[in-house]
């Protein structure tokens, strides 16, 4: 095992020994009661059983059988999401064919990212990561399930499901995906449209041509953005099916990995071999789940959803942990923005199991640790599932060597021995960088900062022609307490603009920038944000600003005694006071009070 693996791992351990046995201890607690329809009173059991099947409530009260849970977050605004209609009727099925029963519990919201890019529904995403997790804890607060199967693929649904189901650490889980939609316009050619629109040299028709044609169909968005970074993470955390992240919802082996998702929950019940997903999360697995991250060049938003999702076993870790398994972490996968594939091609050429068996062959993932295979460790997910004749699912040995090693790589020949995220520090606070990218010629930035408090300020310089030079562009009063931390994916198309006309360009702000961050270098996440009195707050326009990912610096190149003689009184703009009315946010504003910093997971519960 490597030693810079098996260090962090310890330290995290040593860090989260009292909360992680507050936490084991509940799970303990909450074990050892009797199963739901035997504790609970009779009317609370006539009720949840009032619906079903008179045969289910047969085998729920007197054959004792095994009830699932269904956590949905079904909608079809989602492209990703709408293969889920069917779900609750397909679960149904194979429960029944096993003896045992099932119910939909709940559902939970799920917001399309891509439709609100840019606008203030945006500035609902962020948070509704939270909803998620407490709609996934009123479902489950039914308290009636011997195990729970959690639909959800996109952005902030994964990691709010993941956070609802770890409060409910006693129950078996397995998430269950639905799979990419198949390849449209590429990546590549999708990104060219974007910059000449940005520059006026296509009109919307245009664009929104390519648009439809790079989105068009059912299933996830084919980049390797924070959707499929979840399922990567998933896979490499034991909670799927093995292989079952990036199978197209149409293919015949979907419905069969569907129903093997509810055998393997049926497998791993307190009635048969019981794993707990509060057991099967522990300081492996979250390590495991950075080590994917970084080794296929992920979407930086885990960088704050895993922070949540790991508080929520009991676990701390921070960027510091990140950025110390990066230095080890060989980058394995090359898909877009990091490359020029997409995520079926990704799937072709090996996908998330070669990844995974790489690593472990490497000593730098952990494969001792519990997952959804009952009895099986980490190596049950370097497999390739098939279907076979009778409609099962079944798994092959991986060839040793990759598919398409323009898309993936052995660990033996990496695209990079380290992994794509970097940490930043600095007199501006600190921050993370995607490298895996941006061109090395482009990992340190040094030039005069142009400061905007909106990302609409910031367009309407670019179209008024005031960054054609050298500019660290700073977009600031973007965290979590000023408005949700909206991803600024709308920047990027400027940016890169400016950075092919050959100027050197940065972005520096304490927002984000989305899975899709690509070569246009970004210090984002900043910490403090400036509306908590971070030091962004206190950079002027023209400063000479350093963002250095070979060093690690995020520093404001001004005389120390300048830089403390300046106001550290917060002054909030226009458009961080009117950030609270319309679009809903008004009902958000208690996390906007509430919510840690990015690096401590931007979380509004604790």
């Amino acid at each position: 095992m490597n030693k810079t693996l098996l260090d962090v791992t310890a330290r995290i351990r040593a860090r989260s020994a009292a909360s992680r046995e507050r936490y084991l201890d509940l799970i303990d607690r909450m074990s050892g009661r009797q199963r739901g329809v035997q504790r609970l009173g009779c009317a609370n059991v006539a009720h949840a059983v009032a619906a079903m099947p008179a045969n289910d409530k047969l085998r729920i009260v007197a054959e004792k059988a095994p009830h699932l849970g269904i956590v949905t977050a079904y909608n079809d605004m989602l492209s990703a999401h709408q293969p889920y209609e069917g779900y609750p009727a397909l679960i149904r099925d194979e429960v029944h064919r096993q003896g045992a029963t099932a119910q939909v519990a709940g559902g939970v919201p799920a917001m399309c990212d891509g439709v609100t890019q840019g606008t203030p529904g945006m500035e609902l995403s962020l948070f509704s990561r939270d909803t998620i997790a407490m709609g996934t804890a009123v479902a489950l607060s039914h308290d009636v399930f011997d195990a729970a199967l959690l639909l959800g693929i996109c952005d902030k649904i994964v990691p709010g499901l993941l956070i609802g189901a770890l409060h409910f650490g006693h129950l078996p889980c397995v998430f269950v995906p639905a799979g990419p939609m198949s390849s449209g316009l590429s990546n590549n050619d999708k990104a060219k449209v974007r910059e000449l629109y940005a520059q006026g040299k296509v009109g919307r028709d245009e664009l929104l041509k390519a648009e439809s044609q790079a989105y068009h169909g059912a299933g996830t968005c084919t980049f390797y953005g924070t959707a499929n970074s979840n399922q990567m993470l998933l896979e490499a955390m034991g909670l799927h099916v093995p292989g079952a992240a990036f199978v197209h919802p149409h293919d015949g082996l979907r419905e069969s990995l569907t129903r093997e998702a509810v055998s393997q929950a049926l497998r791993i019940t307190a009635q048969r071999d019981y794993t707990p997903i509060g057991r099967m999360v522990d300081e492996r697995t979250i390590v495991n789940a950075m080590v994917a991250l970084l080794a296929t060049g992920g979407s930086t938003n885990h960088l704050i959803h895993w922070v949540a999702v790991a508080r929520s076993a009991g676990i701390l870790i921070d960027w510091s942990d990140f950025s110390d398994l990066s230095g080890v972490v060989p980058l394995l996968a090359r898909v877009y923005p990091n490359g020029s594939a997409d995520v079926n091609q990704f799937q072709a050429a090996g996908g998330p199991g070669f990844v995974i068996r790489e690593l472990l062959g490497a000593g730098l993932m952990h494969g001792d640790v519990l997952t959804s295979v009952a009895g099986q460790g980490l190596s049950a997910f370097a497999r390739l599932p098939r279907r076979t004749e009778d409609g099962r699912v079944a798994w092959d040995e991986l060839p040793a060597d990759s598919g398409d090693d323009a898309v993936v790589r052995t660990a033996a020949a990496p695209f990079s021995p380290t992994g794509g995220l970097k940490l930043l520090s600095g007199n501006l606070g600190r921050a993370v960088i995607k490298v895996s990218a941006v061109p090395e010629d482009r990992h340190t930035i040094e030039a005069p900062a142009r400061i905007f408090d909106s990302q609409e300020a910031m367009q309407a310089a670019f179209k008024a022609g005031e960054l054609e030079r050298d500019v660290v562009v700073v977009v600031r009063f973007q965290g979590p307490q000023a408005n949700g931390m909206p991803e600024l994916h709308k920047l990027t198309p400027p940016l890169a603009v400016l950075q092919g006309k050959g100027f050197k360009v940065a972005l520096v702000t304490d927002g984000r920038m989305s899975g899709a961050s690509g070569k246009v270098p970004a210090a984002i996440h900043v910490s403090p944000e400036a509306l908590a009195g971070g030091p962004l707050a206190q950079l002027r326009d023209g400063d000479l600003v350093r963002v250095c990912a070979n060093t690690g610096e995020l520093t404001a190149l001004v005389d120390p005694a300048v830089w403390a003689a300046r106001d550290m009184a917060v002054i909030t703009p226009a458009a961080v006071a009117d950030n609270g009315a319309g679009m809903g946010r008004e009902l958000f504003a208690g996390m906007r009070r509430n919510v840690t910093t990015a690096e401590e997971g931007a979380i509004s519960w604790l």
